[in-house]
């Protein structure tokens, strides 16, 4: 597999090499934030008022729906009156309870993970919001407890159907009094998103699409990717995700200010060296710093010298920023960029985006 830049900007190309239709399913993530959002109002998701504020709030998710819970974390921010624990795992932690709220979320409605989770949450009386396939085990345990379901019409991978899955979490954590969202910000993210795709569209050339720019400074590097924010981090993991099952690539990805603990060392390691003598390019670092509005001003001042340190070193640093005033419109700019830029990445490579053959082929293993 090689890079080959020019393939970003051949039509028949990005085409012909996305017979899974990755490109499209990013682009339609504005009607995926409208049509959540009125789902979610449609299946009456305000209910979960009527059990009081629950005691704290676990959202089960794996893969692509797992990062829900990190989203719903970062746009409730550091204010909120009860803890909000994203979980990737089969085993409900011991200390949840009747006084909980679990949230279940699964694309498909039948990861093992999150159905086990939902089974756990009801035989201990906990209140269950369930967010998945319609016909799924997963509503079929929501639906057997009397608890509230929202099915969501997702089609293909649940990564490509991130925000039919997000926006009711939303709008119940909105129904709860942790965050407010309405309507008009839920129409103000989906506008932000159709900006984004009109800027990354197939048609708009490599030298003034985000998109494009963006996975031309990540190929042949190894990205180590940081976010400044809850909000920046949150788009940063997703990234690093993304390009895991997008692209197939690998990349590695950190919160400031932890990240200047230990990641920062790198910047003097092998990966940084640079051999200009050699007859091919390796694959070097490449330290990718998503940005935030709201950083906490320490948190600022070790992003900028760190930045400042690996460029000393000769260390090829992409910067980015968040654009909204909502903290969901900044999350949304971020990720919808790098959903871009990861399905670019695997184009520009000749990679078919959307199978997942190891993990296919990894789940089939398990089940024998």
């Amino acid at each position: 597999m090689t890079w080959e830049p020019e393939r970003l900007d051949d039509q028949r190309h990005l085409s012909e090499a996305d017979p899974g239709g990755m490109l499209p399913a990013v682009a339609s993530s504005a009607a995926h934030v409208r049509t959540g959002y009125r789902t979610a109002v449609e299946t009456r998701v305000d209910r979960l008022a009527d059990h009081g504020r629950p005691r704290a709030i676990v959202v089960a998710g794996m893969g692509g729906s797992g990062i829900v819970g990190d989203i719903l974390a970062a746009i409730v921010g550091n204010g909120a009156p009860l803890p909000i624990v994203p979980l990737r795992s089969y085993q409900l932690p011991g200390w949840v309870g009747a006084a909980d709220l679990v949230v279940a979320v699964s694309g498909s409605g039948d990861a093992e993970e999150t159905v086990s989770v939902a089974t756990q949450a009801v035989r201990r009386g906990c209140t269950l919001l369930g967010v998945g396939a319609p016909g799924s085990p997963l509503e079929a345990v929501a639906t057997q407890a009397s608890a509230i379901y929202v099915p969501v019409p997702v089609t293909g991978p649940s990564r490509a159907n991130l925000w039919l899955l997000a926006a009711p979490v939303i709008v119940a954590a909105a129904a709860l009094r942790l965050v407010q969202a309405d309507a008009d910000l839920f129409e103000r993210v989906a506008k932000a998103l159709e900006d984004m795709a009109h800027r990354c569209r197939p048609s708009s050339e490599s030298f003034i699409n985000p998109g494009k720019s963006l996975a031309m400074d990540l190929a042949e590097s190894v990205p180590m990717i940081w976010g400044s924010s809850p909000v920046a981090t949150v788009a940063a993991y997703r990234l690093a995700c993304q390009l895991n099952t997008n692209a197939k690539y690998p990349a590695v990805h950190g919160e400031l200010p932890e990240a200047a603990h230990n990641q920062v060392e790198v910047f003097d390691g092998p990966l940084a060296e640079r051999d200009i003598f050699a007859d091919t390019a390796g694959r070097t670092l490449r330290l990718v710093v998503l940005r935030d509005v709201e950083e906490q001003p320490q948190v600022a001042r070790r992003r900028e010298t760190s930045v400042r340190l690996a460029r000393e070193r000769d260390v090829p640093v992409t910067e980015l920023s968040a654009e909204g005033e909502h903290p969901l419109e900044r999350m949304a700019t971020l990720i919808a960029l790098g959903d871009y830029a990861s399905t670019y990445l695997a184009l520009g490579y000749a990679i078919d985006p959307t199978p997942v053959s190891a993990i296919s082929e990894l789940k089939a293993r398990i089940s024998q």
